[in-house]
């Protein structure tokens, strides 16, 4: 296969699999959407995280509350767990590294708030420890997967959603992710906010 046909596998397999997601995830994101718009509501945040690209989609998630989607509107309480190098270096040090997402769940965290927990293979250690700490304080998960779900499809309870793209492939799953956290962004605008894009 030539360069040029690496090029047009990725879109045609990118295209189906915003096809399979189209079909299979419109529930789970309005569940997903729904609880994260009553957390807000209720005065509650929402913690963020993942590893890698993760990292990035939970970076990306909580800049578009914090600050604007695509309308003007007040900013929305949303951290990112993944971004302050010093916490997460002390607590891998002194610790674990599987520990560096649950340690500030544990602290921040309030019942009522949301996590959201993201990894495409559902197996990442540290953020299911995270879930683990979620579950403690008494707040709800919503965890964006890929593959089978992985050890975090089986650690939800009552109350979680988990929204699963429909994909083995890291890339696929990644960009499926993203587009999920346009949803919920634009989900909770038009909830709390109604009205048109600017």
């Amino acid at each position: 296969m030539n360069l040029a046909d690496r090029i047009t596998q990725h879109f045609r397999e990118g295209i189906e699999t915003k096809q399979r997601s189209l079909e299979e995830l419109i529930d789970p994101i309005h569940e997903a959407g729904d609880m994260l718009v009553q957390c807000l509501l209720n005065e509650g945040k929402i913690l963020s995280c993942g590893n890698g690209g993760s990292a990035g989609d939970a970076q990306h998630f909580s800049a578009e509350l914090l600050n604007r989607f695509e309308q003007e509107r007040p900013g929305l309480p949303a951290i990112a767990i993944t971004t302050d190098s010093s916490t997460l270096t002390a607590i891998a040090n002194d610790y674990d590294y599987n520990e560096i997402f649950s340690k500030q769940v544990t602290a921040l965290g309030q019942a009522g708030d949301v996590l959201l927990a993201i990894s495409t293979s559902g197996n990442s250690a540290n953020v299911m420890e995270a879930i683990t700490a979620a579950h403690y304080r008494e707040m709800r998960v919503v965890a964006l997967t890929g593959r089978d779900g992985g050890s975090m499809a089986t650690a939800l309870q009552a109350g979680d959603v988990e929204i699963r793209v429909p994909s083995g492939r890291t890339a696929r799953i990644q960009e499926i992710h993203l587009l999920l956290i346009h949803c919920l962004c634009d989900f909770i605008d038009t909830r709390l906010f109604g009205g048109e894009h600017v």
